[in-house]
């Protein structure tokens, strides 16, 4: 795996491909900078060898071309200031005149952020075309958008071909890579993968696959319900995917007959409402009352989790175990992540996977109490479905 640490970039001018597709409130502030901070380490390397940056990346989902509210200018001061006050550069467009002019102009040990790459249609289309333009804005090209490399847009996988030697990953997707391939090929047993989440439909895949690695699979959130309806349980006015019943079943007996355990909830934290303020009990997740939905785990089945969680050597979570946002049922989410940080600390691998459980990490302040906390969410889940990623081969490919 070829890394910004195999290359010398003193002179040369680093097109960087980061995923700074990070959350804005009305006033343009950034409320969660994860993403940029995770790009530093691989940014201060070109830099600190005396080359410069030419960062891409994507913000939001743009529909009608330009827009003030997906525009990445509202991310330079920020940036400016992770990087220790390097000043950073700002071109209105990451494709022609402006944006030529601009890495014309750039000096090493400089920074030129580009505007949003999806401002311009062709990015998510793949064009080469496209491509090929931006490849004109560099000497070499670094992949550090693991969030992005499931995608095979211009920026992320058709790129790649313009820079047949002068291509390799920065520190995050290097970090990601090296984390997936240890919890699926080279985990220590027992491996327990922790499945939340409100939807079997966005997890069949990956259960599928994670039937033929994992010892055990812990089931929690929203998904348990469909999983419980499919044994025959009552759940109420729960969330129940009735397509999925028959994936369900089916997943529950593919995991036996490969000796794999797959724990789902035997207790419910219940509400007369999906709010924090809903009248609330614990009941027996097969004996949920009608008007009554589950929203969180319950605390008998938190003990059964926990003493799972401590008996592993690697552990892969991906979703939370309830309603977390809602401080009545966030118990369950909160206790899973204690257990996690408690075997981590007792020598477990355990990798964060992404979205939701990355939220509930930050929550709690656990980011450093685990071993590796993705970037990634929906490209974590691709890549233990599919083996790879289109980003991840375009860099491989000699």
């Amino acid at each position: 795996m070829k890394t910004v640490d195999d290359i010398n970039f003193a002179g040369k001018k680093a097109l960087v491909r980061v995923d700074f597709n990070v959350p804005l409130d009305s006033s343009y502030t950034i409320t969660d900078d994860t993403r940029m901070r995770a790009a530093i380490p691989t940014l201060k390397k070109i830099l600190d060898d005396g080359g410069s940056c030419v960062l891409m990346s994507h913000l939001g989902r743009p529909k009608e071309g330009p827009t003030e509210k997906y525009s990445l200018k509202h991310l330079t001061h920020h940036l400016s200031e992770l990087l220790g006050g390097v000043h950073v550069i700002f071109a209105s467009d990451c494709v022609g005149p402006v944006a030529q002019e601009a890495v014309a102009k750039l000096n090493s040990g400089e920074v030129l952020l580009l505007e949003n790459l999806r401002f311009h249609k062709q990015e998510e289309k793949g064009d080469e075309s496209f491509a090929a333009e931006l490849a004109k804005l560099g000497n070499y090209y670094v992949n550090d958008a693991f969030g992005t490399a499931h995608r095979a847009h211009a920026s992320t996988a058709v790129i790649a071909k313009f820079f047949p030697e002068n291509k390799c990953f920065g520190f995050v997707m290097s970090g990601e890579i090296t984390s997936v391939n240890k919890v699926l090929h080279d985990s220590q047993k027992p491996f327990t993968a922790i499945m939340g989440g409100a939807k079997v439909s966005d997890k069949i895949l990956i259960l599928e696959q994670l039937i033929n690695k994992a010892d055990n699979i812990i089931i929690g959130g929203g998904m348990a319900f469909t999983f419980v309806k499919a044994q025959e349980g009552k759940v109420g006015n729960s969330l129940v995917e009735e397509d999925r019943l028959p994936n369900a079943i089916n997943i529950l007996e593919t995991a036996k007959k490969r000796g794999v355990n797959i724990y789902i909830p035997i207790d419910a934290v219940c509400a007369d409402k999906f709010a924090n303020d809903a009248n609330i009990k614990t009941c027996d997740v097969r004996n949920i009352p009608d008007g009554w939905m589950g929203l969180d785990i319950g605390p008998e089945t938190e003990k059964i989790y926990s003493k799972v969680i401590a008996n592993s050597k690697t552990l892969l979570w991906n979703g939370p175990m309830g309603v977390f946002e809602m401080e009545n049922f966030a118990s369950g989410t909160k206790s899973v992540a204690d257990a996690i940080v408690a075997a981590t600390k007792n020598g477990a691998y355990s990798l964060i996977g992404g979205g939701d459980s990355v939220a509930a990490i930050n929550k709690y302040n656990f980011a450093d109490k685990v071993s590796y906390v993705s970037t990634g969410g929906g490209a974590l889940l691709e890549y233990i479905e599919a083996g790879s990623l289109p980003g991840i081969d375009a860099i491989n490919k000699c």
